[in-house]
């Protein structure tokens, strides 16, 4: 069961609370992806907030939590990491032209697969698969675990993030019960300033299939992150139910999460870059300088219809509407690119600026019985905005209303609002 999978996964669950604008999708990486590619073990680990709960973390240290002796299995555990995690003059540690983001090698495949046996005492791992400091997808272990009560799938995945950055924030912030449909979810701060993620949820967020998947995450404020994740099945999918729920509980999870075992492998790994700071919701920044979730909820103001849950980041935003008369969804995708895909054929009209407009009602691609409404917009400057409505409060789920809150005509006014003429970086 490589642990590939299991991340994967973990990400298209988190997707589920959201449709993305495919086209900007694929822009948006043309765009951006020099950039993205120096945070691309971060993303591996889990580029989403629920996908990013896979990862936790070993700062913990000062707090006793990641004690200073050595491990369980007897290995010794490297002294405590800087505040800044490097030992370069920028911060981060010199890790080589070739590949900035894997360490040294220090800790190998195996022994991240004998950290992860000796964590979890009590049963038996088998099945197992693991990946060292030198590997480009990040150091990871996973096995199929039997303590006598059902076989379980569990997995271990360590990274460093940017501790300040907006991407830490999200890893240890719940989302949206509303979108994703868990059964709990809690973030707790430690003494050390470690926030820990724990939550509890389902493979697939319409449930189609009822098999479980816990995670706990931990950020530490050196940037370290141990992600955590365990089913109740011996693999994430495609294999029956063993047990009701996956074997590690709370405070399990947490232990494992903040076990010293890491430790080493953690400071092999090279210092993440610091994030860019984001322009928040200052009613005065432009649609194009505010990430795309304070935008949505500023261009919602005018139609005063109340807003029972927000959330997004950059170029994704999403609302869930409440008139009254059922929940209703709508999602913002921002991006830029070059290419005209989409905008071609007889379904679109050309305004006198050369902004191409292209508008769509149909099913949702989800939810039974969810109608989904979208206007979707293409600036000369290649600034793409999409806007989609729902007549549910969550895509995966059923029809709450027979149409979505919004009007074609309002989702309009949000995709061709003026804010979005200027370029977007």
């Amino acid at each position: 069961m490589p642990f590939e999978d299991d991340l994967g996964a973990a990400l298209r669950q988190a997707g589920d609370g959201f449709t993305a604008d495919r086209h900007a999708l694929v822009n948006a990486g043309e765009e951006r992806g020099r950039r993205l590619v120096a945070r691309r073990r971060a993303a591996v680990v889990g580029g989403s907030v629920l996908a990013l709960a896979l990862t936790a973390t070993a700062g913990a240290y000062a707090g006793g939590l990641l004690g200073g002796a050595g491990g369980a299995d007897g290995v010794a555990v490297a002294a405590a990491p800087t505040q800044d995690g490097g030992s370069g003059t920028d911060g981060a540690p010199d890790a080589g032209a070739g590949n900035p983001r894997v360490g040294s090698g220090a800790v190998t495949g195996e022994q991240m697969i004998t950290h992860l046996k000796a964590a979890l005492a009590g049963g038996q791992l088998t099945a197992a698969t693991g990946r060292g400091t030198d590997s480009d997808t990040g150091p990871a272990a996973s096995g199929v675990y039997d303590d006598g009560k059902g076989k379980a799938a569990v997995g271990v995945a360590l990274s460093r993030v940017d501790p300040d950055g907006s991407h830490a924030g999200q890893l240890t912030q719940c989302g949206d019960k509303n979108l994703q449909g868990y059964d709990d979810c809690r973030t707790e701060k430690l003494p050390d300033g470690s926030k820990l993620l724990i939550h509890k949820g389902y493979e697939y967020a319409d449930r189609r299939v009822d098999t479980k998947c816990w995670r706990a995450v931990l950020v530490t404020p050196q940037g370290f992150m141990v992600a955590v994740s365990e089913w109740n099945s011996p693999a994430e999918k495609g294999a029956g139910i063993t047990r009701p729920d996956p074997p590690l509980g709370s405070e399990q999870l947490k232990a494992l999460a903040t076990s010293p075992a890491w430790l080493t492998a953690l400071n092999d790994l090279p210092a993440a870059e610091r994030e860019p700071v984001r322009q928040g919701g200052e009613s005065g920044a432009a649609l194009k300088d505010r990430n795309a979730g304070d935008a949505l909820e500023s261009l919602l103001a005018p139609f005063g219809i109340p807003i029972a849950s927000k959330g997004g980041q950059e170029e994704y935003g999403y609302a869930v509407l409440d008139d009254g008369k059922g929940k209703s969804l709508v999602q913002l995708n921002v991006s830029k690119g070059e290419s005209t895909s989409g905008f071609a054929g007889a379904d679109v009209t050309v305004l006198s600026d050369g902004t191409r407009v292209k508008v769509t009602q149909g099913p949702g691609e989800k939810g039974r019985g969810v109608a989904q409404w979208t206007v979707a917009t293409l600036r000369e400057n290649g600034v793409r905005v999409t806007v989609s409505a729902f007549n549910a409060a969550n895509q995966s789920g059923a029809a709450t209303r027979e149409m979505p809150a919004l009007t074609l005509d309002q989702l309009k006014q949000i995709a061709l609002a003026p804010g979005w003429n200027r370029d977007r970086n």
